[in-house]
């Protein structure tokens, strides 16, 4: 359970650093919003990591084992990433900025794949649950340290120095993959690179309702996820400053996120994976709605503090049973390609669709837009009555 802790932590904090700050930096560098919603993109590594998968499933790094091996490698290479990121200035050199935040979704995106493998691996079903809230409650510290820390770091130095601070934060990532112990693997792996590649799609898709699972996965966050993608440049547009919503972020935040982590956990074991998808994502929309109206309220801490505290609270419910059903689904043998494959879906309406919600910010103002965000649940939740009715308690969908 601390590994998942410390594991998610390593995962958030980069995801932040190429999204939220990355955001706030271009937009205080004068960058339009188009540009910024575009600068998503340089995500699109999150969304591909089922084609490196299979590599990491097949083969063994001769020091550390199969997952510890990969994972040191990769994140020694996302520090060294995040520091090169620090030399480049979006105004100044834009072509060297997107070279590098693209290094850094790429090392990101490579260590998520065997950090979900080794999660998988190493917890077994019942403790899942649990597990994933663990990894999820991480996940959301490393993120508020990159976007709490960073912003308020950054109203009294320079983003590149910022960058280079949060780049040593990895550093207990690092020291936890030396420590902790390889999983066993009692399935086995696969023999070949053909095996590693064919069999986990076939044996996926071969489940009843396959077709319908990747749809739900694809669409059940697709609001939340957009709304949030453009909350740094609609801040700034209402006038906060960036200690103001570095505090908010980090403060406020951080403790709400523990809450809804830790509490959707604990109901999870109390109601099952199904039902948990079903009461979190209702909230998930409603706190969507938030951002709406604090765009009619304006520039008001307790507002903002209200805003970021529900979403944050009901963020870390949702992802933590979301998570928790990915991992479910996922066979032992092929968890790396698996998980990457439903993971790689996670991260479409983060970094493709996001790509276009600083044009329909634009086009449709802030108030429309988190609207739009909110309505945009509705699809992801109908799916639930496909493979998982309310009625069914049950941690499975068609499990192996």
């Amino acid at each position: 359970m601390l590994v998942a802790l410390i594991m998610g932590y390593a995962a958030g904090l980069p995801l932040e650093l190429t999204g939220f700050v990355l955001k706030a930096w271009m937009r205080e560098e004068g960058i339009n919003l188009s540009i910024i919603g575009l600068s998503a993109l340089v995500g699109l590594p999150y969304t591909l990591k089922f084609i490196q998968a299979p590599i990491l499933d097949r083969y063994k790094i001769p020091v550390l084992g199969r997952r510890r091996g990969w994972l040191l490698i990769f994140q020694i290479s996302l520090i060294a990433a995040i520091i090169l990121l620090s030399f480049a200035n979006p105004g100044q050199s834009p072509l060297w900025f997107v070279f590098a935040a693209f290094l850094v979704t790429l090392f990101s995106a490579s260590q998520d794949i065997v950090i979900d493998a080794y999660r998988r691996e190493d917890l077994s079903d019942e403790e899942l649950g649990l597990g994933s809230s663990m990894y999820i409650a991480g996940y959301r510290t490393g993120m508020l340290m990159a976007a709490g820390g960073g912003l308020i770091m950054a109203d009294h130095m320079s983003f590149s120095l910022v960058y280079i601070l949060l780049a040593a934060c990895m550093t207990p990532a690092v020291i936890t993959t030396v420590l902790t112990p390889e999983p066993a693997a009692p399935y086995g792996v696969p023999q070949t690179l053909g095996e590693a590649v064919s069999k986990p799609f076939v044996e996926f898709f071969n489940r009843t309702g396959a077709l319908w699972i990747l749809a739900f996965i694809l669409l059940y966050k697709i609001g939340d996820t957009m709304a949030s993608s453009m909350t740094a440049p609609f801040y700034i547009d209402l006038n906060f400053t960036k200690t103001e919503i570095g505090t908010l972020v980090k403060l406020v935040g951080f403790w709400p996120i523990l809450l809804g982590t830790f509490t959707g956990g604990i109901l999870m074991i109390k109601l099952g994976i199904n039902r948990s998808l079903w009461i979190f994502g209702i909230l998930q929309a409603v706190s969507t709605a938030g951002f709406a109206v604090l765009n009619h309220i304006g520039h008001n801490l307790i507002a903002l503090a209200v805003v970021i505290g529900f979403e944050n609270l009901t963020a870390g419910m949702g992802t933590a049973a979301y998570s928790a059903f990915m991992a479910s689904i996922s066979h032992k043998k092929f968890t790396a390609t698996q998980y990457a494959l439903l993971t790689s879906l996670m991260g479409v309406p983060r970094v493709i669709l996001s790509s276009s919600t600083g044009f329909m910010a634009e086009f449709m103002g802030w108030n429309v837009f988190f609207i739009f965000c909110t309505l945009l649940a509705i699809p992801g939740m109908l799916l639930l009555l496909k493979f998982a009715p309310w009625r069914s308690a049950s941690n499975k969908v068609d499990s192996q």
